[in-house]
């Protein structure tokens, strides 16, 4: 199979784009911010744009509930109602007002997790997606060493203080654009409010978003804000403008909300979203009718310092041949773009065009590969 596998990508074209060519200029800011801990980030690339002790490991509070949410919807099932977990419930600090015996959804417990930061619906998510907390704990552990956050641990889904339960402001900010990814999250940490419904009977109540960038500050699309006595004020922020979504990260912070006024605010001013080059050339033989298509894809874009267009490589990734019946508008591949080595952005390559599948003309081989949609 590794064979196969490497043989398979042996066939694919890679195409390297001209470099653009940008003035460098200085990109040292000097803001005056209250938190210890902080970081700004353009959310697609994941550049950093600011940077202050932004490795050390803090306590964050309830921005721990970024991860309680994403895994709760990646566990799926969200729209099935069920008793909430009675011991789950049973915590302090900031609540939705679950109580014994009421009967909710995984999606309204999302709402109660990251408008008004319950922990009461934080542990009973964990305990419906996993059976109990500590499990959902494993889980939440387990997904951030798949992202790469090696200076994250988490001890409880809420983040309520607990020894050995930390992050820093960069893990922070880099699951906060994982999470961003997610349409649902996106959706949900917008709202300065929504209804839900639950209880026992069910009644609909409204719950309030406890992040006031959203009011605050033009373009705020999220996050999430925590406070307790050990970690202090946290913030995670995202805003977005003219095709650029900037997140923030605060921790420790006496004056929050305008420690992330200052770093968007500066953040815009370094980064713009850029047109990328979908054009292609490339074309695709269909096996078995001597024929070759060609490719097309959507217009893109992509926010960079100025300086970095110069060092955007784009990558063709094709197959040789496809077997059967193409479809204008079928995937065949993709547009790879690179930044420092490390790809930023996927752009789908598709058919020009239709051409109808001769199978007379292909071999056994041929057929199989089609069989398992393989293309060489």
């Amino acid at each position: 199979m590794k064979k196969l596998v490497s043989f398979l990508l042996s066939l694919c074209i890679a195409v390297p784009v001209l470099n653009f060519k940008a003035r460098a200029v200085d990109m040292s800011p000097s803001l005056s911010l209250s938190a210890v801990s902080a970081v700004l980030i353009e959310a697609e690339t994941g550049t950093v744009l600011y940077a202050k002790n932004c490795d050390e490991q803090r306590s964050m509070a309830s921005t721990t509930k970024i991860m309680t949410a994403i895994l709760t919807i990646e566990a799926g099932d969200l729209d099935r109602d069920f008793t909430v977990d009675p011991y789950a419930i049973m915590v302090e600090g900031t609540s939705m007002g679950l109580r014994e015996g009421d009967i909710v959804s995984r999606r309204d417990l999302l709402y109660g997790i990251l408008l008004p930061s319950g922990n009461d619906a934080a542990n009973a998510a964990a305990v419906s997606v996993s059976g109990s907390s500590s499990e959902f704990v494993a889980k939440m552990n387990k997904k951030a060493e798949e992202l790469g956050l090696k200076n994250t641990h988490f001890v409880t889904p809420s983040g309520l203080d607990a020894e050995g339960h930390y992050t820093t402001a960069r893990d922070l900010a880099n699951l906060t654009a994982y999470a961003m990814k997610n349409e649902l999250f996106r959706e949900i940490v917008k709202c300065k409010s929504k209804q839900v419904e639950f209880g026992n009977p069910s009644y609909k109540r409204t719950l309030y978003n406890s992040n006031k960038m959203l009011s605050r500050y033009d373009g705020a699309i999220g996050v999430k804000t925590g406070f307790t006595d050990n970690a202090r004020r946290c913030l995670v922020s995202a805003a977005e403008r003219g095709g650029t979504t900037l997140i923030a990260v605060t921790l420790n912070a006496g004056d929050d909300w305008n420690d992330h006024t200052k770093m968007l605010d500066y953040g815009f001013t370094q980064v713009k979203s850029y047109p990328l080059e979908t054009g292609c050339s490339a074309k695709v033989a269909v096996a078995g009718t001597g024929k070759r298509i060609g490719v097309y894809a959507d217009t893109a874009e992509l926010s960079l310092k100025p300086e970095q267009r110069q060092k955007l490589e784009r990558r063709v990734l094709l197959p040789r041949i496809v077997y059967g019946e193409v479809k204008k508008g079928d995937k065949l591949g993709s547009l790879e773009f690179f930044l420092n080595g490390e790809r930023v952005k996927s752009v789908a390559l598709y058919a020009a065009e239709d051409v109808a599948e001769e199978s007379g003309k292909l071999s056994f081989w041929q057929k199989l590969l089609k069989t398992f949609g393989i293309y060489v």
